[in-house]
C-alpha cells in the first residue's frame, strides 16, 4: 500500500502480525498538530488470535487502511481533535449567541475535549463514536444533556466536512442509550388559578412580561427583543431575540414567526405606555422614591420592555430572582421560573382540546415530538369522552343482547 499525494501511510503492503493474544498492525500514518505535518509510527490491534483466522485478520487491516489507500480520507482529516476545536472557536463560535457559545464551551471542555482531544479527526469513526454515546447507557446525566453533548460534536465535526477536513460527518446516524421506562417526569407549570395570583403579586412591567409570557408562549429571550412594530392588531411577530446583552436570530426557523394573540394580550401591552411606577433609590440608606414612566420611548425599533430606571434591554434572570421566584415562594407555588411559564401555554392549550399541530404552532416548536412530549403528561378531555362513549356502547350493546337473549328463552 504506497503512500502518494494526500496519503496518510507508508510502506509496502503492511500486514498483520500475531502478537501474543491478539492480530495487531503495524504502520506509518501523518498527523498535523500545530500546522506540522508529522509521520508517526502506530500500532493498532485488530482482533483476538483465537476467535479470528490469518485471512480475516489480513481481511481487517485492508479495512482499516482503506480510507486512506481509496482517497476517502483526505490529509487534513490527520488533525488532532483538540487542535481543529481550537479552530472550530475561532471560527464558528462567533457566529453563535452568547448564551449558545458558553453552553457549547462548557460540552467541550468537560466532556468532548477529555474523551477525543488526543485523537485524529480521522480516528472518530462511526464506531468509536457510538461506542462511545453506547457507555452513557448508565449515566446520571439527563436526555436533554446527551443530546446537547451529540449536538455539539456533530457541529464540531460537520464543519470539519465542511472545511474539506473530513470527507463525511462520522456523528449521522448516531443513537442515543434509550432511557429506562419508569414514571414520566411532568414538565413544570402553573395552572390559571396559581397564574392569576402570581401575576398580582408582581409589579409592573415585569406583571406585564409574564401576562404575556404565559398568553403567548414566548421564550424570554424572545420577550426582552420584543419592539413595538412586532405588536400587531391581534397578532406578534417574532424575529430576534436578546440574551444577556446578546442580541441573535430566533434560535430556529420555526421560532422566526408571527402568531395570533387575544386582543386582551395587546391592550395589556399598550397599557404599559400609560404607567408610572415607584421605585426605591439605589444604594444602603437611601429610602428616597423616584418616579419613572414604564414606556420612555414608543417607537417602532424602541423595545415593549424596558429597564425602569434606563430604557435599556431587561435582564432575564435579574426579574426572576427579583420578583417571579419570591412571589412564586409566597404563594407556595415552589418552582416557577421562565421555561415553567412557557410550558404553562403549552398545557392550558392542550387541557382546552387543542391538537399537537395547533400547540406546535403557537409554540413554535421545530419539532412535533418537542410537543408531544407536553401532551404525554396528561389524558385529554376528548379522550376522557371517548373512553366514556365507548364503554356506553359497549354497555349497550350487551344490555341488547342479553335482552334478546331472555325474550328468545321466554318464547
Amino acid at each position: 500500500m504506497h503512500s502518494g499525494p494526500g496519503r496518510g501511510f507508508c510502506g509496502a503492503h503492511p500486514t498483520p502480525k500475531r502478537r501474543g493474544a491478539w492480530w495487531t498492525l503495524r504502520f506509518r500514518q501523518d498527523e498535523i498538530v500545530d500546522g506540522k505535518r508529522t509521520r508517526i509510527r502506530k500500532e493498532v490491534r485488530l482482533a483476538r488470535v483465537e476467535n479470528t483466522s490469518e485471512r480475516d485478520a489480513r481481511r481487517l487491516a485492508s479495512e482499516h487502511l482503506r480510507p486512506l489507500n481509496q482517497g476517502l480520507e483526505s490529509i487534513g482529516a490527520a488533525t488532532n481533535f483538540e487542535h481543529y476545536v481550537n479552530t472550530y472557536l475561532s471560527l464558528q463560535m462567533p457566529l453563535l449567541a452568547r448564551s449558545t457559545q458558553d453552553r457549547y464551551q462548557g460540552v467541550l471542555d468537560n466532556y468532548l475535549i477529555p474523551a477525543f482531544g488526543s485523537l485524529c479527526l480521522r480516528d472518530l469513526t462511526p464506531m468509536t463514536l457510538q461506542r462511545y454515546f453506547s457507555q452513557m447507557a448508565g449515566s446520571p446525566l439527563s436526555r436533554e444533556s446527551k443530546d446537547k453533548i451529540r449536538d455539539v460534536l456533530a457541529s464540531v465535526l460537520g464543519s470539519a466536512k465542511q472545511y474539506g477536513l473530513l470527507v463525511t460527518n462520522p456523528t449521522e446516524g448516531i443513537q442515543l442509550p434509550k432511557e429506562k421506562r419508569g414514571k414520566r417526569k411532568a414538565k413544570p407549570h402553573i395552572t390559571p388559578e396559581q397564574f392569576d395570583e402570581l401575576v398580582s403579586e408582581i409589579p409592573e412591567p415585569y406583571a406585564t412580561m409574564v401576562y404575556v409570557a404565559i398568553y403567548t408562549g414566548l421564550r424570554v429571550s424572545e420577550l426582552a427583543a420584543l419592539k413595538w412594530n412586532d405588536v400587531g392588531f391581534d397578532a406578534i411577530t417574532i424575529d430576534e431575540r436578546f440574551c444577556r446583552g446578546d442580541w441573535s436570530e430566533p434560535k430556529s426557523d420555526a421560532s422566526n414567526a408571527t402568531i395570533g394573540v387575544d386582543r386582551s394580550v395587546v391592550d395589556r401591552i399598550h397599557r404599559l405606555k400609560l404607567l408610572t411606577v415607584e421605585v426605591k433609590g439605589g444604594g444602603p440608606g437611601n429610602k428616597a422614591i423616584r418616579k419613572y414612566k414604564v414606556v420612555k420611548s414608543s417607537g417602532p425599533n424602541d423595545l415593549v420592555f424596558q429597564s425602569v430606571r434606563t430604557g435599556a434591554p431587561l435582564r432575564d434572570n435579574n426579574i426572576l430572582s427579583r420578583f417571579i421566584k419570591p412571589a412564586g415562594r409566597k404563594l407556595g407555588f415552589g418552582f416557577v421560573n421562565w421555561r415553567s411559564l412557557r410550558t404553562s401555554r403549552a398545557t392550558w392549550m392542550i387541557e382546552a382540546g387543542a391538537n399537537p399541530k395547533d400547540v406546535q404552532g403557537q409554540m413554535r416548536h421545530s419539532r412535533i415530538q418537542t410537543t408531544l412530549d407536553v401532551y404525554a403528561q396528561f389524558v385529554p378531555e376528548s379522550q376522557r369522552r371517548a373512553i366514556a362513549k365507548t364503554s356506553a356502547m359497549i354497555q349497550e350493546r350487551i344490555t341488547a343482547s342479553r335482552a334478546a337473549k331472555a325474550g328468545g328463552m321466554v318464547n
